[in-house]
């Protein structure tokens, strides 16, 4: 199952409002001890969640992902998890993941437990599922959720994918603040089993009910390149990666994701 994150009241009011993780995207800290105290885990979405059985499936899943403002470091995000499709409906993962730019040292940021629940499974024009994941920032020892509806359909050989999730904070640090809402979505055209060609488009609009002004919002989107390599034992290689373009947080940036995961 592929996977998949500010601010506290406005985009324009103070650091410590600002995301950790968003700093760093930016470039704008030249030292990791520059960051807020504040801050929260959650971060900027480069991998869109989507819902199919893999029952009695493991897998060792590695991530990486980057953000580069124009004429800025590189700020890096790897990850690595182990996940599994505990029945044919729930899949778990918890991985961790580490932060750095190309100016810095890497370190580890967060530890995270991610699932998806299957509502529907074909019954419908349209499969449903649940996403949510708890995020513990690794300084601070802060909680976040992240929650929301899966959404996916197939139009002949092009799978559909538009998700909107929503996050908040769980600790005395960070629960006073409404939920912010963002988006996933993907266009998959199955071409061969080895190469899939798309496109996918992330977003963060701001607290649910009171987005920010157009300007200070995530928007970006990009091609993106999918496929499944097959091991001989009856494992498989998957693998995607898309670069993607527009903007973070009110900012300019490109933004390269790559994921392979390791099936057994």
């Amino acid at each position: 199952m592929a996977r998949a994150s500010a601010r506290a009241s406005g985009p324009g009011a103070t650091l410590a409002g600002v995301t950790r993780r968003a700093l760093l995207a930016f470039a704008l800290a030249k030292s990791l001890l520059l960051l807020p105290a504040a801050a929260v885990a959650v971060d900027p979405g480069y991998y869109v969640v989507t819902a199919y059985d893999n029952a009695g499936v493991a897998a060792a899943d590695f991530r990486y992902w980057t953000v580069r403002p124009p004429g800025e470091p590189t700020a890096i995000w790897p990850e690595a998890g182990l996940g599994y499709g505990v029945s044919s409906r729930w899949y778990t993962e918890v991985f961790a993941s580490w932060i750095g730019a190309s100016d810095m040292a890497t370190r580890l940021s967060s530890w995270n437990w991610q699932n998806e629940y299957l509502l529907t499974q074909g019954e419908s024009p349209i499969d449903l599922a649940i996403h949510a994941m708890l995020v513990r920032d690794a300084d601070r020892g802060t909680w976040e959720i992240e929650y929301g509806p899966v959404l996916q359909t197939d139009v002949g050989r092009t799978q559909l994918n538009a998700n909107v999730f929503f996050d908040r904070g769980l600790s005395s640090a960070n629960s006073d603040r409404p939920a912010r809402m963002k988006y996933q979505w993907q266009v998959k055209y199955r071409w061969m089993r080895l190469l899939n060609v798309g496109a996918q488009g992330f977003g963060e609009l701001g607290p649910w009910n009171d987005w920010w002004p157009r300007a200070q919002q995530s928007h970006r989107a990009g091609p993106a390149a999918f496929g499944t390599w097959d091991v001989p034992g009856g494992h498989a290689v998957l693998y995607q990666a898309a670069w993607l373009w527009g903007s973070v947080y009110g900012s300019r940036a490109s933004m390269f994701s790559m994921r392979v995961q390791y099936t057994f």
